[in-house]
C-alpha cells in the first residue's frame, strides 16, 4: 500500500510491517540517552563535581522543565500545523536531530566554572536540549495515532519502541558511569561522555526519521480536518479521559525520574561502593528487555488498563524494600531493583500505547477530531515536569538532611540525618507516590471501550 492509496480501510485490518517498525523504534535509541543520561548523573555531576548546593543544584534542573510546560504544547500545535500543511511533520523531527549538540554541551562545563555559574552554563543547554527534543519526541509519539491500526496494534507498534527504547536506557546508562572515569570521574571524563553518546544519539535519531516515514508510507490516514491552537488545547484538557491518564503518568514519570536521580547517591552512600551504580542500573533496565513481550502479552489478555495497575502495584512494593537499605542484603536489594525494573516496562509500554486510544476516541461534537501532535505535546510536557519533579524532590531530600556537596576527589562526611535522606528518598517516597499514581489511574475508564470499537 502506497502513501497514495486512501482507500478505508478498518484500524484493526492493519499490521504494521516489521522493517519500518525496526526503523521508528530507532529512533528511541538516540531519545533514550537524553531520557537516562541527564536524569542518572545531572544532579550527581552538579553536587559531587560541580560542587552545587544540593537545592540550587535541584533548582537548576527544576527551572527548564517549567519551559517545557509551554514549550511542548505548543510543539504539538506547530507539529498539527506541519501535518495539516504539508502531510507529515519531518521537518520538526528534523530540527530535533539537533539535539546531540546540546547534550554534549550540557556536560562541557568550563574548567574555571563551579558552584553557581556552574549550575547557570547546566541550566541553559538543558532548555535548549528540551526544546529539542520536544521538536523531535512530539512528532515522533504522534506517529501511531496518525496510523490506520487498532487497539492491539498500537501495542505491539510502542512494544517495538519500548524494547529499542530499553537498549538505549541500558546501554547509556551503563556506558556513561564508565565513559565519565567511574569511582575517579573528571570533568574531561564527563565531556569525553558527553560527545562519545551524542555521536550514537544523532545516528540513532536520523534513522528514526526514516523509519516514520516508512510506516506513513504504508499505514497512514489521510490528514484530517482538526481543530488546532487554543481550541485544541482546550479540547485535550477537557477530555476527562485523557486528565486522569496524564494526572497518573505526571506521577509515574516524577517516581521512576526521582529513582533514577537517586541510583549515585544509594550505590555510595547506603551501599558503600560507587561502582555499584552501574549494577543498579543494569537491574532495573535490563528485565525490560526480557518482560517487554511479556506485557504485551498481559495487556492483549486483561486489557492495558488492569496490567498498568499491576505495574504501579509491583513498583510500590519494590519500593519499600528498598527503604530496608543494607540490612536486607546486597542480593535482596539489586532483586528489588529488578522488580522495578520490570515494573518500569509496564509503565514504559501501557501508558504510551493507551496514548493513541485516548487520541483515536477524542472527537468532538461536530465531528472534527483534535489533532494528535496537540494530545502528544500535552503529554510530553506532563513527561518532562516528571523529570524534572523528580530529581528536585530527591534534591530536597538531601537538602533537608544536610547533605554536604563536593568537588570531583572529595570525600566529605556526611550526616546521619543525610544518609537517612539517601535511603528513605530512594525508597520510601517512590512508594507514596507511585501510590498515589494508582489512584489516579483506577480513574481511567475508557481501556474496556477502546478494545472493543478502536
Amino acid at each position: 500500500m502506497t502513501g497514495l492509496d486512501r482507500r478505508p480501510l478498518a484500524a484493526t485490518d492493519a499490521a504494521l510491517p516489521r522493517g519500518p517498525l525496526a526503523g521508528f523504534a530507532a529512533g528511541s535509541l538516540g531519545m533514550g540517552v537524553w531520557v537516562t543520561v541527564p536524569g542518572l548523573l545531572l544532579l550527581y555531576f552538579l553536587t559531587d563535581v560541580l560542587a552545587v548546593g544540593p537545592w540550587l543544584a535541584g533548582l537548576a534542573l527544576l527551572l527548564p522543565k517549567i519551559a517545557d510546560v509551554l514549550l511542548h504544547p505548543w510543539v504539538g500545535h506547530r507539529a498539527d500545523v506541519e501535518q495539516t500543511r504539508r502531510g507529515d511533520r519531518r521537518r520538526l523531527l528534523l530540527v530535533g536531530c539537533a539535539l546531540p549538540l546540546a547534550f554534549a554541551a550540557l556536560f562541557a562545563v568550563p574548567g574555571g566554572l563551579t558552584g553557581a555559574p556552574a549550575a547557570a552554563w547546566v541550566a541553559v543547554f538543558f532548555i535548549a536540549g528540551n526544546l529539542l527534543f520536544a521538536a523531535y519526541q512530539v512528532p515522533y509519539l504522534a506517529t501511531p495515532a496518525d496510523l490506520r491500526i487498532g487497539y492491539h496494534e498500537r501495542t505491539r507498534l510502542m512494544a517495538f519502541r519500548m524494547v529499542v527504547l530499553t537498549l538505549g536506557i541500558l546501554v547509556s546508562g551503563l556506558l556513561a558511569p564508565l565513559l565519565t572515569g567511574g569511582d575517579a570521574a573528571t570533568r574531561d571524563g564527563y565531556q569525553r561522555m558527553g560527545v562519545v553518546l551524542a555521536v550514537g544519539m544523532l545516528v540513532a535519531m536520523l534513522v528514526g526519521v526514516v523509519g516514520i516515514a516508512r510506516l506513513r508510507g504504508s499505514a497512514a490516514d489521510p490528514t484530517p480536518a482538526a481543530h488546532g491552537g487554543w481550541s485544541a488545547l482546550r479540547i485535550a484538557l477537557r477530555d476527562r479521559q485523557f486528565r486522569w491518564l496524564v494526572a497518573a503518568y505526571l506521577a509515574m514519570s516524577t517516581t521512576t525520574h526521582l529513582v533514577l536521580a537517586g541510583v549515585p547517591y544509594y550505590a555510595e552512600y547506603e551501599l558503600r561502593a560507587p561502582g555499584l551504580t552501574t549494577v543498579l542500573v543494569a537491574a532495573f533496565v535490563a528485565p525490560a528487555l526480557l518482560v517487554t513481550p511479556v506485557w504485551l502479552v498481559v495487556a492483549r489478555r486483561v486489557g492495558k488498563q488492569r496490567a498498568l495497575l499491576g505495574a504501579q502495584g509491583a513498583f510500590a512494593v519494590g519500593s519499600l524494600v528498598l527503604a530496608v537499605g543494607r540490612p536486607a542484603g546486597l542480593p535482596v536489594l539489586i532483586g528489588a531493583v529488578a522488580v522495578l525494573g520490570v515494573a518500569f516496562a509496564g509503565m514504559q509500554l501501557l501508558p504510551f500505547s493507551m496514548l493513541p486510544d485516548v487520541i483515536r476516541a477524542a472527537t468532538t461534537k461536530d465531528g472534527i477530531a483534535t489533532g494528535a501532535g496537540t494530545y502528544t505535546g500535552v503529554w510530553t510536557a506532563t513527561e518532562a515536569t516528571g523529570a524534572a519533579l523528580g530529581p528536585y524532590a530527591y534534591a530536597l531530600c538531601l537538602a533537608v538532611g544536610g547533605f554536604v556537596a563536593s568537588t570531583a576527589g572529595q570525600s566529605p562526611v556526611q550526616p546521619d540525618a543525610a544518609l537517612a535522606a539517601v535511603r528513605y528518598g530512594f525508597g520510601l517516597l517512590p512508594a507514596v507516590a507511585m501510590l498515589a499514581a494508582l489512584l489516579l489511574q483506577r480513574r481511567y475508564t475508557l481501556d474496556a471501550t477502546a478494545r472493543t470499537t478502536t
